[in-house]
């Protein structure tokens, strides 16, 4: 597409918002990838002059932070219900996991770009499922410090686990089910006994309950965590 200019014809579309904008560069990233996102792209996307898009994000890297912003508003922390703070957190990472699954190729953003700054430079929609799980933690029975380390192992598993269920849909598109089980069995064997050993495991892989599963994990190690706080005076809910 050429590259357009402020025509009569351009005046006449709808104003270029900034929801516009980002849901555009979604789309632009869920179907082609981060690479093929620039402003020109984007534009063209639109069917406006590219320097329309300064007003709304001043280059690629804001526009990146815009849109992990963007895709966060979809996110939110469960609310704990019947003293279940367990059932809560499995809720939670089911809710990132179905966001992770629809836009696979924002994933690898979502987990890097919030590293990028110092915390105080960060968009709040990346800063809320922290405070909201602090805040679910504290009403468990954890005191701050507790808060703070359960936070970072659900949110280091949750980052772990989305990158890892995305992973073959970025990098290998093409590669189906069974490609990956003919490649695991040209494997030598002598070398790769436990690798060629998954083909059947994979035949049968799914990733919602592999979740559940690993949750399962986590969630025994931070339950054993809570039981080694000490006395605080809160109630231990769901313990």
């Amino acid at each position: 597409m050429t590259e357009l200019s402020e025509t009569t014809s351009e005046k006449r579309l709808d104003p270029l918002t900034r929801d516009k904008v980002l849901s555009a560069t979604l789309h632009i990233i869920d179907t082609e990838g981060v690479n093929a996102l620039s402003m020109r792209r984007l534009a063209a996307e639109l069917g406006r002059d590219p320097m329309r898009l300064y007003a709304h994000a001043e280059n690629k890297e804001a526009l990146l932070d815009a849109v992990v912003a963007y895709v966060l508003q979809e996110f939110s922390v469960a609310k704990v219900r019947d003293a279940d703070w367990e059932g809560a957190l499995r809720e939670t990472a089911h809710r990132l996991h179905r966001i992770a699954i629809a836009h696979p190729r924002v994933v690898p953003l979502l987990v890097t770009r919030g590293l990028s700054r110092p915390m105080v430079l960060r968009p709040r929609e990346a800063l809320e499922p922290a405070e909201d799980l602090l805040e679910l933690f504290a009403g468990a029975g954890f005191d701050a410090r507790g808060g703070m380390h359960a936070t970072r192992v659900f949110i280091a598993f949750l980052q772990g686990q989305i990158l890892s269920d995305v992973q073959e849909v970025v990098d290998n598109p093409e590669e189906s089910e069974a490609l990956l089980r003919v490649g695991l069995q040209r494997l030598p064997l002598s070398r790769f006994p436990r690798l060629r050993g998954l083909a059947a495991e994979i035949s049968g892989y799914d990733d919602t309950a592999a979740l559940d599963e690993c949750l399962d994990t986590v969630l025994t190690g931070i339950r054993a965590d809570l039981a080694r706080q000490p006395d605080n005076g809160q109630s231990r809910r769901g313990s």
